[in-house]
């Protein structure tokens, strides 16, 4: 079993990066994601929201992996989440579905409030593998790393979001217009809403800085994804 921990400090308040937390998909950071279905939500007796959803990603297999090791390199991966207003915490723990035998990821994410009005993000990873024939310990290094790969991604399209909250908050609200941030996530996401090049439609790895889409930079990037949420 490998085993990954880090932590991460935003400077945003619990709120809003929690909320971000939520609308994280479509980014342009996490083309791998093709679909992302709320299956279920409740608030409990306590007043914690617990929600779960659905998500399919794709991703792609190392040359050294056997023939047929899987059938086919997209997985399904369960999302459970329980947000605590009063504790100002959020709790997420996601878990791949299928591809079990081959290797089985468990995520826990924990968004918390600190003292300063910061929002402090601890990840913890497990990754373990029952694939067997000598190949263990090197497709359970492999997850890792491709782990370790996707975290700071994954940070850079949180934080995108979190600029997107706070520019909708600054606009005046126009008649007719989507009322908040959030009616406008409820359109349905595929996967075509990846970043696209104009040249072959593939999808775009090389993606402007945040720094550089903040500033409003980078051309139809920008513009794609504030597309998404309804701004204008």
């Amino acid at each position: 079993m490998k085993f990954f921990q880090q932590s991460f400090l935003y400077d945003d308040p619990w709120s809003t990066v929690a909320f971000a937390f939520f609308l994280r998909y479509p980014n342009p950071y996490a083309s791998h994601i093709l679909t992302c279905d709320v299956v279920s939500r409740d608030v409990t007796p306590s007043g914690s929201l617990v929600t779960t959803r659905l998500i399919l990603k794709k991703g792609s297999l190392p040359r050294w992996a056997p023939q047929g090791i899987i059938k086919k390199a997209e997985t399904w991966v369960v999302e459970e989440t329980e947000v605590d207003p009063e504790g100002r915490v959020v709790r997420c723990v996601t878990k791949n579905l299928d591809h079990v035998k081959a290797l089985r990821v468990e995520e826990r994410v924990t968004l918390r409030q600190t003292e300063d009005n910061k929002t402090l993000q601890q990840t913890q990873a497990n990754f373990v593998s029952g694939f067997g024939w000598g190949l263990t310990k090197r497709i359970e290094s492999h997850g890792l790393a491709r782990f370790k790969a996707h975290m700071h991604r994954s940070r850079e399209g949180i934080s995108l979001i979190v600029d997107l909250i706070r520019q909708s908050r600054l606009q005046p609200m126009t008649l007719g217009g989507p009322s908040s941030l959030l009616d406008s996530s409820h359109r349905p996401y595929n996967a075509s809403d990846a970043v696209r090049t104009e040249n072959d439609g593939s999808t775009n790895d090389q993606l402007p800085s945040p720094d550089t889409l903040r500033k409003g930079e980078g051309g139809g990037t920008w513009t794609k994804v504030t597309s998404w949420f309804g701004f204008r």
